[in-house]
Formats: C-alpha cells, structure tokens, sequence
C-alpha cells in the first residue's frame, strides 16, 4: 500500500533557493514539490523544511561510552544515547568517529572501539535507530599501536570513511606548544619535567610510524572503497601528501594556506561547527569563518556538539557576506553527502530520500520540530 504524506505550507530550502509551497512523500522519497497553497496536507506553519543533515565526523559516541574515567557504559545503550541526540539535532545520516591507535592519554581500548561498532551494527541491523548510522575511524598514525587496531574493522562494510590524523606536538593542530601544554599538561597533571618527556616520546612515535602507518592505511582504504580524509593540515607539503595519497576530504585545515591548496586540488574542506559558532578554532588555529567569507569551505561537521551543526547552518549566512541560507544549508546536508558518495540524500529534489528537518527559527536559533527519515517521523 502506498505511504504519502503531504507537508504544506513550508519555506523549502532547495539546493540553490527557498521556495514557499509543499512537499509530497511517498513511500520514503520526495515524490513532488509544488509553489503554493493550494495542496491539502500537515500544515508546517511557514516553517522551514530543509535536508536532513549529514554529519562526517563526530567524536560523540566515545562520551555516552566512556562518560567518567574507567567507567564503561553499556555500548548499545551508549549508542542509543547518541543515537536519540543526533536525531533531535536534525542529523538524519552520520558517520560516528571511532579511534584506531591509542595515543598517552586514552582511556580507553581497541577492543571498545570495536564493542561500539559491534553496538552500531547490531542496532542497525534490529532497526533501534533514528538517524542512519556508518563509521568513521580516526586512524592516529603516529601511535604505535595503529594498524593492530586498524584490523578491527578489516571487511566491516560500514566502515565509509577514515581520516589520517598525527597529535604529536610541533606539527598540525599543536605547532605551537603552548597550546599544546594547555590542552595536554593541564589534562595529565605533568610537572615540567614530565611533559617535556611525554613530548619527546610522542614526537618520537611520530617519526616512527606516521609515515608507514599513512601508507599502509591509505592502500587498504583505497582497496575498500573507503573514502580518505586527511586531518590538521597546516602547510602546502601536507596537502601535496595528501594527494599523493588520494585524499577526499580535509578535515580541519588549521591554516589558510592548507586549505586554498586544498580547495584548489579539488578536496572537500571540512571545518568544525563550534569553530563557526565560537568564531574561532579552540586550539588558536584559522576561523571557519575566515574560510567561509573566502571561498574554501565546503563542509560542516558538528565535531564535538551535535546540535551546533544545525546552528551553523543557520548562523553562517548572518555573520558571513555572500553566503545565502540554501548555501549553507548545503555544507551540513548536499556537500557532505556527496563527499562519501551518498547520492540518494542531502538535497531536497524529486527521487531522493525524504531524510528531512523541520526547523522554525526564534531569537536567531533554530528549533527543531519534526525530523523524518525516509518519510518516517524519527523525532
């Protein structure tokens, strides 16, 4: 039998304008959109309806598993946890971040990141889920125990994308080493001494491994089909890297000068929600902003706050020239989709997925009321 719902009288945020009129569902993709009032239907009260959103890169999952030092929840209900909060955010597709290779600092193990993805899998699989769930794993190259942990996921097919990440101190995210003690000495309460050890063994480690680990992951991934994403570039030598890797994405350039180039070589950047919000990076490194109102931003990623995604997409326009509404919406919804190669969703457009948000915006926040994924009401 088949399942139409009508949603009229909406502001529709299509990929290059907002239109005023409905949207027709049926049988989980968008069957019609029509100007206009005239269609019967669920009254959306001059709402907007945008894509759902698509999230690449979020470090959330790890927090409702691991939410105090060796305390370790159950991982289906962690992912639930998660789940429900992605959902309510408006994220109707998303890829949940999952370490390989511990670095000084972690709490936790290979073994629970693969209990998480074990959780992920089983939840999909028993239809627990709102959003639609894959995995990212956030491979840190310089940690000796990288691609050991790396074969937790060998032939796992939810595995879409995996970015190659270095922390060391000196280098990317932490050329400057007074962020990096801020962030890393005040965490691991070190004395002086301490720190400068810790330092020289992870810039060691670096040394070691980063290089061989990059490759190594680079070929599997590119065997896989899954999509490469490098992470922290900060000069045009990374990014020549990451070509010569066969890179998709870059994720978090923390220079200018590393994202032109990456722009340039026709890679999706990727910077983080928060850091449009805040206005800044919070390890001092180049705006999202700045990046916006120059033309190399092409993808939104929560990061760390789910909700902020959404609240970028609503923001940026406001606070960036030149950027329109439906332009923003696109880095959190079309740009990040396509990035992985998920063709069916991120646009509202006859055919595809009815993966959707209904947003109503009060006092410059937006508000989300209804959330659909393939036609059916998740939140």
């Amino acid at each position: 039998m088949t399942a139409e719902t009508v949603l009229n009288n909406a502001r529709i945020v299509l990929a290059d304008e907002i239109v005023e009129g409905s949207l027709v569902l049926r049988d989980g993709v968008i069957a019609g959109i029509e100007a206009g009032t005239g269609r019967l239907g669920e009254d959306m009260g001059g709402d907007f309806i945008i894509p759902g959103l698509v999230e690449l890169h979020t470090d959330h999952l790890e927090g409702h598993y691991a939410p105090r030092p060796k305390v370790r929840w159950n991982p289906i209900a962690a992912v639930l946890a998660h789940d429900a909060q992605v959902a309510t955010a408006g994220i109707t597709t998303v890829l949940d971040a999952l370490r390989v290779g511990m670095d000084e600092d972690a709490d936790m193990t290979s073994d629970d990141m693969r209990k998480l993805a074990d959780a992920i899998e089983d939840s999909v699989q028993q239809d627990r889920l709102r959003a639609d769930h894959f995995i990212h794993l956030r491979c840190e190259v310089s940690a000796p125990d990288c691609l050991a942990a790396f074969v937790h996921f060998d032939n796992d097919e939810r595995v879409k994308m995996a970015s190659l990440m270095d922390h060391a101190p000196g280098q990317r995210q932490f050329v400057n080493l007074e962020t990096y003690a801020y962030y890393y000495q005040r965490k691991l309460k070190l004395t002086d001494r301490d720190f400068k050890i810790f330092c020289e063994k992870r810039m060691a480690e670096s040394a070691m491994n980063s290089a061989s680990n990059r490759a190594v992951i680079a070929a599997a991934c590119h065997q896989r089909g899954i999509v490469l994403a490098s992470h922290d570039d900060a000069t045009t030598g990374h990014v020549d890297e990451a070509i010569e890797q066969g890179v998709r994405v870059a994720e978090f350039p923390t220079t200018q000068e590393a994202a032109r180039a990456s722009k340039e070589a026709g890679l999706g950047v990727l910077m983080g929600a928060p850091n449009v919000m805040r206005g800044s990076s919070h390890s001092g490194n180049v705006s999202a902003r700045t990046l916006a109102g120059d033309g190399l931003l092409d993808i939104l990623s929560s990061d760390y706050i789910p909700f902020s995604l959404i609240q970028s997409a609503f923001f940026l326009g406001d606070v960036v020239d030149g950027i329109s509404l439906p332009q923003a919406v696109a880095m959190v919804s079309k740009n990040p989709a396509e990035a992985v190669g998920l063709s069916d969703r991120g646009v509202i457009e006859q055919g595809r997925r009815a993966d959707l948000v209904r947003v109503r915006v009060d006092d410059h926040v937006p508000v989300v009321r209804t959330v659909w994924r393939q036609g059916r009401r998740v939140a």
